[in-house]
């Protein structure tokens, strides 16, 4: 199923077994209340039914890409309808992945070869108050002019628990979302500091350093979408959007 799913519509029964497993680990994963997941917005999110979902193939492939930027298109137009702390959660089939036991880096280089290649199907404009370069400030992940924060998870990462499924699965989080969050701004700083405890509980290392809020002088967004189990950071970003506008 490559069309925009809720868990509570009447289609759950045409999943495959393995679509239903991966939703049933998300759902255990987001609702555990003795090993709380870190993202408090994403728990209430999950628990408010208003994330969407949907699955691709095996993310190396031409197909993943297309089925992504689908997603991302038929998740646009519709995001506001779905509430205020919604998200696009994409799972993709990484058996070969896994069987060939790829580690961290590799999947790092198979989540931003998919994002170069998802753009290629839009048929939007890049906003034009979003730069181009992952090396300016502003520059964030777009598709369908909507603005995006990546999340990615993977089989591989072990020692950030807050960053490790069983397949490959990307959380998308439009911007207007955030801004929303960002709007009450005491609230906010309490619910990310919130986060940050969390994270130190649930992770066996420290906070990793990229994390940090869009917009500021010291942060590049790009860092944030695919954190490293060892809390080093990459020098560079490989995005490349090759569809001119």
């Amino acid at each position: 199923m490559t069309t925009l799913f809720d868990v509570h519509n009447s289609e759950y029964h045409q999943l495959t077994s393995w679509q239903q497993d991966m939703l049933q680990c998300f759902h255990s994963k987001l609702s555990d209340q003795e090993n709380k997941f870190p993202c408090i917005p994403a728990t209430a999110g999950h628990a408010l039914g208003q994330f969407r979902y949907g699955f691709a193939d095996d993310p190396t492939t031409e197909d993943a890409a297309k089925q992504l930027a689908g997603l991302l298109e038929e998740y646009g137009k519709n995001s506001r309808e779905f509430g205020s702390y919604t998200s696009l959660i994409v799972f993709f089939d990484t058996a070969k992945q896994q069987e060939l036991q790829l580690d961290v880096p590799a999947y790092f280089k198979i989540f931003w070869e998919l994002l170069s290649r998802a753009t290629d199907y839009d048929t939007s404009n890049w906003p034009v108050q979003i730069p181009k370069d992952p090396k300016e400030i502003l520059w964030e992940y777009c598709f369908g002019e909507e603005k995006y924060f990546m999340y990615c998870a993977t089989p591989s990462h072990q020692v950030k628990r807050s960053r490790n499924f069983p397949c490959m699965m990307l959380a998308i989080t439009p911007r207007w979302v955030l801004e929303e969050f960002q709007s009450k701004p005491k609230p906010a700083a309490a619910i990310k500091n919130k986060i940050r405890q969390r994270i130190r509980a649930y992770d066996s290392n420290e906070v990793h350093p990229d994390l940090n809020a869009y917009g500021n002088n010291d942060n590049l967004e790009w860092k944030q979408y695919f954190l490293h189990d060892d809390n080093t950071s990459p020098a560079r970003c490989p995005f490349h959007r090759r569809k001119q506008d």
